[in-house]
């Protein structure tokens, strides 16, 4: 890890994100991408997980499985890790790192499942581009998950979530598990925890749609 900061440098209003930042480098559980060692030894990760508590709480419902939380803000992550060490969590850490970075950050075939919760719908359609179920990066997906592994997708967004399956079934990706209502499902109780934004869009009404798809067989 890097020298140590001090989080109460940063305590006053204007530098609270520098304060945050203080606490991500601070914290043995979190790793920025140049930090992080390429890993065989994960099984479970979270691409956009945002504060990851929802990551969080599947770690502790898992303590025999591995978890990696990843997003692009540290100050996002950080709330996180407090969470796991508030736990004493020792099976989950936190990267920050971009999507698309994933096949230099696990070794090939070795994850069982890769998480997509709520990630940006990018609706315009010269952004389809940037959406995490297009081609470009199902494809880095299916060379780090195991041939048995699993991408599993949550999404309020229809449009969004349609699109998607239509992505999946041209790269050759088998639907093993789907609902356009998760929550009137008999699916698993472990894809029922909800996301921070799960919880807030669920009381507004919205309606969680999930996917369990394997990828192409090679």
């Amino acid at each position: 890890m890097s020298e140590q900061l001090n989080p109460k440098d940063f305590i006053i209003t204007r530098k609270r994100k520098k304060y945050k930042f203080a606490l991500f480098a601070n914290s043995p559980l979190c790793f920025e991408f140049d930090e992080w060692q390429k890993a065989d030894d994960v099984d479970v990760v979270e691409i956009g997980a945002g504060n990851a508590h929802f990551l969080v709480e599947l770690a502790a419902c898992w303590p025999n499985q591995q978890f990696v939380a990843l997003d692009v803000k540290a100050d996002r992550l950080q709330s996180g890790a407090r969470k796991a060490t508030e736990q004493r969590l020792t099976n989950i850490r936190f990267v920050r790192a971009r999507a698309d970075q994933i096949d230099q950050l696990f070794m090939p075939c070795t994850l069982s499942t890769i998480w997509l919760t709520f990630s940006d719908p990018f609706p315009r359609k010269r952004s389809s581009g940037r959406r995490m179920t297009h081609p470009n990066f199902l494809r880095k997906y299916a060379t780090v998950l195991k041939p048995s592994g699993a991408l599993l997708i949550k999404h309020d967004n229809p449009d969004f979530f349609n699109w998607s399956l239509e992505q999946l079934v041209a790269e050759k990706w088998q639907i093993t598990e789907l609902s356009f209502d998760l929550h009137e499902s008999e699916l698993a109780n472990d894809y029922k925890i909800l996301t921070a934004y799960e919880q807030r869009w669920l009381g507004e009404g919205r309606i969680t749609r999930f996917a369990h798809v394997t990828p192409p067989v090679r």
